[in-house]
């Protein structure tokens, strides 16, 4: 990292954080809420609902910081099936396949089960409160 950026490494890998676990949840809240935009269409149903409560709560578990390596952990195996199940079928690599949001999901999910909370978590705060 460029040093004039490392004093704000917990600050980054926070929003990071928030911001893959917010976009991860809209595709949950899609396919249980058909919101936004209608739910995707000829998936089949145990998909939908093994997916969806996944993708919808363990998105909102890692954004707010709750829980977050086992969320994140189960998200990032979520993503990994979707990529094999759905996308590794049809090509090997992702950029033939169109799995590209799967591995990048599965791969982010990985390092937040990995490195934990961080700041600005329910995780941070509680752990804070025991010391």
């Amino acid at each position: 990292m460029a040093t004039f950026m490392a004093p704000y490494h917990a600050q980054f890998y926070a929003v990071m954080r928030i911001v893959f676990g917010f976009t991860f949840l809209w595709h949950g809240s899609q396919k249980l809420l058909g919101f936004p935009a209608g739910g995707p269409g000829g998936i089949p149903d145990f998909v939908l609902y093994v997916a969806g409560p996944i993708e919808l709560i363990g998105g909102l578990l890692v954004m707010i910081g709750l829980m977050t390596r086992w969320s994140a952990f189960l998200c990032s195996g979520l993503m990994a099936a979707a990529y094999w199940m759905a996308h590794g079928a049809k090509a090997l690599l992702p950029i033939e396949n169109g799995g590209e949001l799967s591995v990048l999901y599965c791969f982010v999910f990985l390092f937040i089960a990995a490195q934990g909370a961080g700041i600005w978590s329910v995780d941070g705060a509680r752990s804070a409160e025991k010391t």
